[in-house]
């Protein structure tokens, strides 16, 4: 199997349970967008690519399409195939597809696109969508327009070393690609809502540059998150707390 960055190889076997405790769903806008977009529904078959741990696949599910996932990192595969039995869960890359030519009808990226930018990750996408199949694109995106949201931004920023980011826009120069058509583009508001330190805590240590720390580095960044709920009148305390996000969804269709 093609090499993945190292950041998520080591990161994100160590952090699978992190990963599926911290990282938030998606609002309901999305299903809208999967329908209406991307074209899901029954009778058609989605590829799920770099799954994770499957965050997005209660999403695809609610369409009714048939849920296929490709992810590399054993850990994250692991827990895909043991919580979803409906899904058809596979090891690869999006330059490794293990898929037949023309077999599925859109292929998904859901928290990973960033990973894999690259003009081949992207004919290799092409190869296994259907005439006139979609990609999509999707990012839960924290909302660095709050203040203490920025500071938590600025903690983990400190380690992001050479990993790959949505937020960079690196991603963005892998378009305009050949046999891809961009369909636009939908944003929508999504809180993750839940104790401080599952949606801040896990969340901060289940970035893949965090998780891939020694644990004395780990263990620092982790007293700093803490410090920062605790400094933060809105955070401290034992009531729920609410990190939001911007959904960012794109949607490309293969052309002939």
């Amino acid at each position: 199997m093609p090499a993945i960055h190292e950041a998520a190889a080591a990161g994100y076997q160590t952090a699978a349970a992190t990963y599926a405790a911290g990282r938030p769903g998606y609002p309901a806008e999305c299903e809208t967008w999967l329908r209406e977009v991307v074209g899901l529904g029954a009778g058609r078959a989605v590829l799920d690519l770099g799954a994770g741990t499957g965050k997005f696949l209660p999403c695809l599910r609610r369409t009714g399409a048939r849920l296929l996932a490709v992810e590399p990192v054993a850990a994250m595969r692991s827990r895909i195939e043991r919580e979803n039995h409906d899904v058809t869960a596979m090891a690869g890359t999006a330059t490794a597809i293990p898929l037949p030519d023309a077999s599925v009808d859109a292929v998904v990226c859901a928290q990973a696109f960033h990973w894999f930018a690259t003009a081949e990750a992207l004919a290799e996408i092409r190869r296994v969508l259907r005439p006139a199949g979609l990609l999509g694109l999707i990012w839960n995106v924290r909302d660095e327009s709050v203040p203490w949201v920025a500071a938590l931004t600025e903690i983990l920023d400190a380690h992001e070393g050479d990993a790959p980011r949505y937020r960079s826009g690196a991603w963005r120069r892998a378009f305009p690609a050949e046999g891809f058509a961009f369909l636009g583009e939908r944003h929508a508001r999504h809180d993750h809502v839940g104790p401080a330190e599952r949606v801040i805590v896990d969340r901060a240590m289940s970035v893949s540059f965090i998780a891939s720390l020694p644990p004395d580095q780990k263990a620092a960044v982790m007293h700093k998150v803490r410090a920062l709920i605790a400094a933060t009148p809105e955070l401290a305390g034992s009531g729920d707390v609410a990190l939001p996000y911007d959904t960012a969804m794109f949607a490309y269709r293969r052309t002939a």
